[in-house]
């Protein structure tokens, strides 16, 4: 379901229309685009949560959830995308070209002050997250890591949001649940001026919602789950 089609009435934007008998008038796209986009981040932070193998990713970028940065002699703090909000791993370049892998740390538990530990520059082993920024520690040396497109950051992001001229985008979580985003830009506008819809409207979501669960809970069929014997008790 694409965010909105008027050609064919089933964008989102129509759709709502549809369930709450309003226009662009009565009920702005702008508005319908906030509720959607909040429900949209959602629905993504839901599905990036989860612990399983299967890694998820918004359908609509094009690119692997992998930062690369170049590396700075001697500066350990580098900043990355905010809409970033998993960092599941850190790798550095060292001077031979190989990537090594990071080990993430924690300040709090750290006996000296950061600007403290690991003072020295050189190959980075270690890194912390502050805010919106990697500190990696110790800080790169030139002689000891490959300063070019040298970091390079593993996430899982937010999700790649509509804009109000949005006409063939899509979400991009699986099609059979993108109505849980039509629900919830009706449903507010329902509590004002359709009351009597609302009960039915959330039970439809919630109900979407628990079969997208459901769904993305069976991923990973391909997977073959191998069966031990246990030991037999004789006595």
């Amino acid at each position: 379901m694409k965010f909105s089609d008027s050609s064919t009435s089933l964008g989102l934007v129509e759709v709502i229309d549809d369930l709450c008998d309003s226009d662009s008038t009565a009920y702005p796209t702008a508005r319908k685009l906030g509720y959607i986009n909040a429900e949209y981040e959602k629905v993504v932070g839901y599905l990036i949560s989860r612990n399983g193998k299967w890694e998820f990713d918004d359908t609509n970028y094009t690119d692997f959830p992998i930062g690369v940065q170049t590396l700075v002699n001697g500066q350990e703090d580098y900043t990355f995308d905010t809409t970033h909000l998993v960092i599941e791993r850190v790798q550095v370049k060292d001077a031979g070209g190989i990537w090594q892998l990071l080990t993430p740390i924690n300040r709090r538990e750290i006996g000296v002050p950061m600007e403290e530990y690991m003072k020295d520059a050189g190959m980075p082993t270690e890194y912390d997250k502050s805010g919106s920024s990697l500190i990696l520690k110790p800080a790169p040396a030139t002689g000891s890591v490959t300063l070019a497109s040298g970091l390079r950051v593993y996430f899982q992001r937010t999700a790649s949001v509509f804009t109000a001229s949005d006409t063939t985008k899509a979400p991009g979580f699986a099609s059979p649940y993108h109505m849980i985003l039509a629900y919830a830009g009706a449903i507010p506008y329902c509590m004002k001026y359709k009351k009597d819809r609302v009960p039915v409207y959330t039970k439809e979501k919630d109900s979407l919602w628990e079969q997208m669960e459901a769904f993305y809970a069976q991923q990973e069929k391909d997977v073959v789950k191998r069966l031990g014997m246990a030991g037999i008790n004789s006595r």
